[in-house]
């Protein structure tokens, strides 16, 4: 029993490639996407050129440099959720795009200071908290109720594929760009210029915005729309229940991110090649994603995200009782089809289930809640698997994965239990 609304009629990815407004909105969220993962190469690259302040060591710059990417996620996830339903989406996401370009354009003419490339850091990654909630707030906007499902498919998919891409391909951007453009700013302009390429290409998207309430307008203040989204999730407990849903396959995600660095190890393979089994568990989640954009009117009826859980705890158990890498590659891409089977159905029901006067604040919030769910993780996988060892950890997650799965299962059978 999967709880989103059945489509009346859906006709996959082909219905999504005719809507314009919706085509213009993926390919500049993928655009978007790229340009914030080769930003973070770049700022990684960049330090090489930035002399370390008295006291902090190189390693501690590459760490304090990505804390000042991270943290604006946890301290502004949900504020940018209440603007994305005071102000119009497109402003919101073209305005960051336009913000993020200029900001990183004008790198070459700042002095080269370390508390400069932090400050500057943490500003664009301040922005990018608006962006992302208004990105989902616009879907629905853009695309039929019976398409919601194919729409997260495409967005999951290519998401994903700008992880693994941008990461991949960000090094070799850069050195094309100081190849072709100059050592002194090129780097900077192919990225800056991927992020207003972006705000440009979203620029003709008509919306059909659903004014705020009355008692919504005014002054903003973000602590009492904050405890309104609470609220109402508070009182939705089937959105509520998707949310935790998603933010427990991103504690995963997150948690294999600091594992596969030993699993690499237990393979044979250089530990900077851990990405071979991130890029493996990505192309399943794409094949994923696309059985449900073609499939998922016809899957409506079936427990997806229990599927989804049961799958990704077999996949994390076995694990580490496989030697053969190539086996584990297929894993790795089998647990990403399970992940795509909790993550697009429960996007799907969020959006489906969340009045459009509230999508701001719920998608914000959400935005929040899974910036935590990736930052916990990191902090204590490795302490954890240097404490239990690698199977111990593995089979620990397994076994949670899998409560999870039958407890968020038996809970949505309840909620639907009480609404009918």
């Amino acid at each position: 029993m999967f709880p989103t609304e059945p489509a009346a009629v859906n006709n996959g990815f082909s219905a999504l490639l005719k809507n314009r407004g919706f085509m213009l909105l993926w390919i500049g969220q993928l655009i978007s996407q790229l340009a914030d993962k080769v930003f973070f190469v770049l700022m990684i690259a960049l330090l090489e050129f930035y002399p370390a302040p008295p006291g902090l060591a190189e390693n501690s710059m590459y760490s304090t440099l990505m804390v000042a990417f991270t943290i604006p996620a946890i301290l502004f996830g949900s504020a940018g959720g209440v603007f994305v339903d005071r102000l119009p989406k497109k402003l919101i996401m073209v305005g960051s795009d336009i913000v993020r370009g200029l900001l990183t354009l004008s790198l070459p003419f700042l002095p080269r200071e370390f508390f400069i490339l932090l400050v500057l850091t943490f500003c664009i990654s301040t922005v990018t908290q608006f962006f992302a909630p208004a990105e989902q707030a616009a879907i629905p906007l853009l695309v039929r109720r019976e398409n919601l499902m194919a729409a997260n498919a495409l967005f999951s998919s290519t998401m994903m594929g700008a992880l693994i891409v941008g990461f991949a391909v960000g090094e070799p951007i850069l050195s094309w760009a100081k190849t072709l453009m100059g050592e002194d700013y090129g780097q900077e302009i192919i990225v800056g210029g991927l992020y207003i390429l972006s705000g440009v290409i979203m620029q003709p998207i008509k919306f059909k915005e659903h004014k705020p309430h009355r008692e919504h307008r005014g002054s903003v203040n973000p602590w009492a729309e904050f405890t309104e989204s609470v609220r109402y999730l508070k009182k939705n407990r089937l959105v509520l229940n998707a949310m935790l849903q998603l933010t427990t396959l991103y504690c995963v995600f997150a948690a294999l991110t600091v594992l596969t660095i030993r699993l690499a190890e237990d393979f044979g393979l250089k530990e900077k090649q851990f990405g071979f089994f991130l890029a493996a568990a990505g192309v399943g989640m794409v094949m994923g994603a696309g059985i449900l954009g073609h499939w998922g009117d016809k899957l409506h009826h079936k427990p997806l995200p229990l599927i989804g859980f049961l799958v990704m705890a077999l996949v994390l158990g076995v694990f580490t009782f496989t030697h053969n890498l190539m086996l584990a590659l297929g894993l790795c891409a089998l647990l990403g089809i399970g992940a795509a089977l909790i993550g697009v159905p429960m996007q799907t029901l969020i959006q489906q289930q969340t009045p459009p006067t509230m999508h701001g604040k719920v998608f914000g919030f959400q935005n929040h809640a899974v910036n935590i769910a990736l930052s916990v993780p990191l902090a204590i996988t490795g302490p954890l698997t240097d404490a239990l060892g690698l199977r111990v950890v593995l089979v620990t997650m397994s076994v949670v994965v899998a409560a999870v799965g039958v407890w968020a299962w038996q809970n949505t059978r309840r909620v639907l239990q009480d609404v009918l």
